[in-house]
């Protein structure tokens, strides 16, 4: 037995005192992760929400500390005799890096270390950056954007040198996006400067941990030494769902809605304290209002929480869950990550998740401990939500959880990586090569693309090598440097890969910051109008220097902020699932609660039509008033069928000139014409040969291209969004983005990142692959057409959803109710 073998088993005693005396003793997972990182190995530790995740991964680096004798002298850690930087910890959101701060800091000051803990997001305030900017303490709690921001200093390579682990939070939120491939662009650099640097991933809810794993350590990491640790621990998750007491055989998305509130008070009544997620934030504005008006007791003691809410407000709700003050939150995807809100103990999902993984990790909110049942009970909007809500809780048992791919080489973060190296001390283009392609998502890259990259950062590339502000790298003897200060100023400022709308600060005339709304919303705002934001009704007063300024209303009717990114399709696995449920309902089995309630629908929808078998595609053809409708119903989810409708309108069009308004939702899709369409073979229409071309010649691909080349020239650098204080406007972005894309469609046509931009196109909006797996998926089955003298159950909602675009609320329902009666 070594010197450090035994200095280590005394380093462990003390953490299992640490254990012992709050009660706990670690599980074998955790034992198992403490003994890998002891050993220089690194791994993805995947466990359930509240299982001890971060205990797991944070003990490793503290126990070898200890056992190197770091010891706080006389109980204080001065930052100037604090150990450099060890740790990185890397979180998806800075949200949470004030709770993660907490968490990570009470056993550093337990076991005496002399370790110094801080954060540096863009929360962080400027004298602690100041601080940093002379010395990084121990361990630094980040986010991607600004790890990335500290690559670029010029000085990064000596400010890392005693780093010794990097550990990614919710590595699953990470890994499928944009921000995700900048970590692992990070990460090689880090691994590069720190030949034995270890890293660790946590992940709660994921479907292909192999390649979460390999993404993660990168491509080339020694395979044998790398762990993937599962926590086999029992963890009871409760899914329930609130059955509408009368459920109407014409369902549409959005009829039972708040009709459901008095069963989610109730259920809100029943329990200490409840998170109440909903699907997009202006839902949330929408619930927490008509919870507060039905309870106006309850004010103080609920609350709501979203994204755009400024940041003292958020903070604000989360202490006030913490400590146990507040009966209820109304929230969105921002308390899905992280936070420990131990006197949770019950979550309402208003409306489908549309994703098995998303619905787990939201019941992980409540019961946030080892031992202790997560309960999610779902609120239905709509009557077929209950056959998604029972598909979640029988998929969630068979463990089909989704599944994350990373990006493929996506070339815009590439060349905003390359330009943050250049400013951060340079690089040698053959090395930064090789460490490029050891980043799992560029383990393809060609030498073709990497001198693509070169050329468009060094000369902007074929068609902008005239303008000598796109020469932002320049070479000397083979070594690629930053252009000059102001070039990396500009780019520092540019760092990241989150792009939405413009976002405008709503601010009292004489008060405080409320959050943020998108300027497409408050630019149909006239003087005068109100919108409900962050639980207020506020009166609209003016817009100038990029804020709303607003002051308190009262009793008016009020508008609700829209946000983009609103509408989540239903997912693969989930999709799957649902398909299941109805092949049950098809054999007459009724074993879900959910599937009973909704049986008198589906036994309608048999008795007009028929309820599809799983190898069946089943086509409803009716004749009103309105013209000819074709009903498709793949149960694919929306964004396959938003591909599917176009594809099979294009299609249809080729045999005779004729036109076609469409509809879509998660379920199918519609197709209304003035003269019926030639359907006389249909395989044909759903073949998949061809579909590459088709489904671009099908849709206006050219304006979908140019909307998406926005994002990828703003992460490129080739959008420059303005200084702090005195950003773009939207419509200033995007002006320059089309000149952009025009000159380089013009002139540059091959430009790759057009070619991405047009990809991501296909990929990402319209699912191109996943389309391509439906259609193959339908060849391999039968197709069938039914000719039905009414719109059926199944085709009801398409025609509502369709008519929603046309008429106000009022309206609608006037004319969903004439409809219904109609159809009976």
């Amino acid at each position: 037995m070594t010197a450090g073998t035994e200095a280590q088993r005394t380093a462990l005693a003390r953490v299992e005192q640490y254990f012992a005396a709050r009660g706990w003793q670690p599980f074998d997972f955790q034992r198992q992760t403490w003994a890998a990182y002891l050993a220089g190995r690194s791994g993805l530790v995947h466990a359930v929400t509240g299982a001890g995740k971060t205990l797991a991964v944070w003990l490793g680096p503290l126990i070898e500390a200890l056992a190197e004798g770091d010891v706080a002298a006389q109980g204080r850690r001065a930052r100037d005799a604090s150990p450099p930087l060890r740790v990185l910890w890397i979180t998806p959101l800075r949200a949470l890096a004030a709770d993660t701060e907490q968490a990570l800091g009470e056993p550093i000051a337990a076991l005496g270390l002399p370790w110094t803990l801080e954060r540096r997001t863009g929360d962080t305030s400027s004298s602690l950056r100041a601080k940093q900017k002379a010395r990084l303490p121990t361990a630094l709690i980040t986010t991607p954007e600004s790890l990335s921001l500290m690559l670029s200093w010029p000085d990064a390579q000596a400010r890392f040198a005693h780093l010794r682990c990097v550990i990614v939070d919710e590595w699953h939120e990470l890994l499928s996006t944009k921000r995700g491939t900048q970590t692992e662009l990070a990460l090689a650099r880090l691994r590069r400067w720190r030949p034995g640097l270890r890293t660790w991933g946590l992940s709660a809810t994921l479907g292909d941990l192999g390649v979460a794993l390999r993404a993660l350590l990168g491509q080339g990491a020694d395979e044998s030494a790398a762990c993937l640790i599962r926590a086999d621990l029992p963890k009871q998750i409760v899914i329930e769902t609130l059955i509408p007491d009368q459920i109407e055989r014409f369902p549409w998305a959005g009829h039972l809605g708040l009709t459901m509130l008095p069963r989610v008070i109730a259920a809100i009544e029943a329990n200490r304290s409840t998170l109440i997620f909903t699907n997009t934030r202006s839902q949330t504005e929408l619930w927490y209002q008509a919870i507060l008006e039905a309870r106006p007791e309850w004010a103080g003691q609920i609350a709501l929480h979203h994204g755009s809410l400024d940041k003292t407000e958020r903070e604000f709700v989360e202490a006030g869950l913490k400590e146990g003050r507040l009966r209820a939150v109304v929230c969105t995807s921002s308390l899905d990550l992280g936070v420990d809100f131990s006197p949770v103990d019950c979550v309402l999902q208003v409306g489908s998740p549309k994703g098995v993984a998303r619905l787990l990790q939201r019941a992980g909110r409540s019961g946030h401990a080892p031992g202790c049942p997560s309960r999610v009970i779902g609120v239905p909007t709509h009557a077929l939500e209950l056959v998604e809500f029972a598909a979640a809780r029988q998929a969630a048992q068979r463990g089909q959880i989704e599944a994350r791919p990373p990006l493929n080489k996506p070339l815009d973060v590439l060349a905003q990586h390359v330009v943050t190296i250049a400013a951060g001390g340079g690089f040698r283009a053959p090395d930064l090569f090789a460490e490029v392609r050891t980043a799992y998502a560029y383990r393809d890259l060609t030498e073709v693309e990497w001198a693509w990259v070169l050329d468009f950062v060094t000369r902007g590339g074929q068609a902008l090598n005239a303008y000598p502000e796109f020469r932002r790298v320049v070479v000397e003897d083979g070594w690629y440097r930053i252009a000059d200060q102001a070039t990396a100023q500009r780019h520092r400022l540019s760092i990241g890969t989150i792009v939405g709308e413009s976002a405008i600060t709503v601010q009292y005339l004489k008060g405080g910051k409320l959050g943020t709304v998108e300027e497409s919303f408050v630019s149909w705002l006239k003087p005068g109008e109100c919108f409900l934001f962050g639980g207020r009704l506020l009166e609209f007063v003016r817009l100038r220097d990029n804020t709303a300024w607003v002051r308190r209303a009262s009793g008016r009717r009020a508008a609700v902020p829209r946000w983009m990114g609103g509408r989540m399709p239903l997912s693969t696995e989930l999709a799957g699932a649902f398909r299941a449920q109805l092949e049950a309902a098809r054999q007459g089995r009724w074993d879900e609660p959910e599937m009973q309630a909704v049986r008198p629908i589906l036994e309608l929808q048999a008795q007009r039509s028929r309820l599809p078998a799983p190898d069946e595609l089943l086509i409803e053809r009716v004749r009103t008033r309105e013209g000819h409708h074709l009903f498709v119903f793949p149960f694919e989810g929306r964004s396959v069928h938003e591909g599917l409708a176009a594809l099979v309108a294009f299609r249809l069009s080729r045999r005779k000139p004729i036109s076609f308004s469409f509809a879509v939702n998660d379920y199918g899709f519609e197709l209304l014409s003035p003269d019926p369409p030639d359907v006389s073979d249909l395989p044909a229409l759903f073949a998949p040969d061809g579909l590459a071309d088709d489904l671009v010649a099908s849709l206006n691909a050219a304006e979908l291209a140019r909307r998406q080349f926005r994002e990828v020239a703003r992460i490129a650098g080739l959008l420059f969004e303005g200084l702090p204080g005195r950003r773009k406007s939207t419509r200033q972005l995007q002006a320059s983005s089309n000149l952009f894309y025009e000159v380089f469609s013009k002139y540059d046509p091959d430009n790759l990142l057009l070619v991405q931009a047009r990809r991501e196109v296909l990929e990402r909006q319209l699912e191109e692959s996943r389309l391509m797996r439906a259609l193959q998926r339908i060849a391999a089955g039968r197709i069938t057409l039914l000719d039905v003298p009414k719109p059926t159950p199944l085709a009801f909602p398409l025609m509502v959803d369709r008519l929603r675009e046309q008429l106000s609320s009022e309206a609608l329902i006037e004319r969903v109710r004439k409809m219904q009666s109609q159809f009976a």
